[in-house]
């Protein structure tokens, strides 16, 4: 029985949506999760089938799931632009994002905002009329103290994030760590986007402010596209 929400199927829609935005001689950010590596696996197959692109990986993850899919890799610093970027998001209100459930937001930023066109995939449970979703924070190891009573006065609520399949913290790919913070609804993302960028040993947060050109959500009955 098929379900509503974030099946698999409404992700596949979206992943694959977004994969047509693809062109022969294209560089293309490949974003970390479970919808952008249906995106990923997409553009492998149009690359089997003749695609001629470049990937920038922005993790681990997305960088096994293309050399499986047979996408061309190349780094950010040997190409003069990213043409598009495919990437997911944990929640999404208006064209503003939270990412970094999968600890890989410092990369994705980056590549995100290099990018001339960043186009978001989701499923409809990702959909939020107000962000409200911890926002995580990858700081310098030293610097968790710090950051985590900081972002207490100013309101939040800062949690370590725990490694899954091991005892102690997660750690980056970066080799940092994270810190889950729970601001409950976030009125003004841009204000306190500002306010975590300007936190010493702050590395990178996942407020992702005015970066998409368009949100894909994948459902059931087919692909909604919006635009920011």
């Amino acid at each position: 029985m098929k379900r509503t929400g974030g099946t698999t199927e409404s992700k596949r829609r979206a992943g694959e949506r977004a994969a047509e935005a693809v062109e022969d001689g294209m560089v293309v950010g490949l974003g970390t999760g479970s919808t952008a590596a249906h995106a990923i696996r997409a553009i492998g197959e149009a690359v089997d089938a003749g695609l001629d692109v470049q990937g920038v990986p922005t993790s681990y993850q997305s960088r096994q799931l293309a050399v499986d899919a047979g996408v061309p890799l190349v780094e950010l610093d040997e190409v003069e632009t990213v043409h598009v970027a495919v990437d997911g998001a944990d929640q999404f209100a208006g064209g503003d994002l939270i990412k970094g459930g999968g600890a890989a937001h410092a990369r994705e930023k980056i590549v995100d905002a290099t990018a001339e066109r960043l186009v978001i995939v989701a499923d409809p449970s990702k959909e939020a009329a107000t962000l409200d979703r911890p926002v995580p924070v990858e700081v310098l190891p030293d610097a968790r103290p710090l950051v985590a009573d900081r972002v207490a006065a100013r309101g939040g609520d800062p949690t370590l994030r725990s490694a899954e399949r091991k005892d102690g913290p997660l750690v980056t790919d970066n080799g940092n760590l994270v810190l889950d913070c729970d601001f409950g609804a976030i009125g003004d993302p841009a204000a306190l986007a500002a306010r975590l960028s300007a936190l010493p040993g702050v590395v990178e947060h996942g407020l992702f402010v005015g970066l998409a050109d368009e949100i894909l959500v994948g459902h059931e009955g087919g692909v909604d596209a919006k635009k920011p």
